[in-house]
């Protein structure tokens, strides 16, 4: 079996006290694997946010087991799992979330930029990975410039800068048509079969399960159910 880049068990999460808490994570269990592309779907509201959100270490859970890279994130304290967001995990957002301010170079260089990597180093590497999802003429256009396409193109050679082990994308194809939103997975499959890295997409777009490798199904906080695709 593939190396287990993400191991949880049991996870439980709940928002809020007494009579107004809400249970979010109903001790999720779930293995991904180096490699992989992971489709997490499910209701709105069914948890796959807060359980991404878990997962990466930008909120706490309540209880349960969860290991990335055979590190226990709950071990952490709040420097080391930024640290260690920042080195392991890349993220995609249905919303882009470039800075409007930097141009494409400067976007897609931010995460080696805040671990205060060296400035000429970082663009010589941003403009390869501009170059790889085939924005090359757009360094130094600024995200207003560009369509929503080529902004979540950018998204992703951000994600990818560091080198990260695991991407995270949550609804990376929502704010896409679909002509558009194929493109965009079509890059994140091919970059998942050159570099074995792992991606989770979470999505309501059916459109695009024939990308994953397997399929995870949320309700009500739990996953249901995990099946092989293709």
């Amino acid at each position: 079996m593939s190396k287990t880049v993400l191991h949880c068990k049991d996870i439980v999460k709940t928002y809020g006290e007494a009579e107004a808490a809400v249970l979010a994570l109903q001790g999720v269990t779930l293995d991904v694997y180096r490699g992989e592309m992971m489709m997490l779907v499910g209701p709105s509201g069914c948890g796959k946010t807060t359980f991404v959100s878990c997962i990466s270490g930008l909120l706490d859970f309540d209880s349960g087991v969860c290991d990335i890279l055979g590190k226990d994130i709950t071990s952490m304290d709040t420097e080391e799992v930024v640290a260690f967001r920042g080195r392991h995990i890349g993220f995609v957002f249905q919303s882009f979330n470039l800075l409007p301010a930097l141009t494409c170079v400067e976007n897609v260089a931010l995460p080696l930029t805040i671990a205060n990597a060296d400035k000429a180093q970082s663009y010589t590497k941003a403009k390869v990975l501009l170059d790889a999802v085939g924005l090359g003429e757009k360094y130094d256009s600024k995200p207003k410039h560009l369509s929503g396409g080529e902004q979540q193109r950018v998204a992703v050679a951000r994600a990818l800068v560091h080198e990260p082990d695991l991407i995270i994308c949550d609804e990376p194809t929502s704010s896409l048509d679909h002509q558009t939103g194929q493109a965009v997975m079509q890059l994140l499959q091919k970059m998942k079969n050159e570099t074995h890295i792992t991606i989770i997409v979470v999505t309501h777009d059916n459109r695009i399960y024939k990308y994953g490798d397997r399929m995870a199904h949320m309700e009500d906080g739990k996953i249901r159910k995990v099946e092989q695709l293709g």
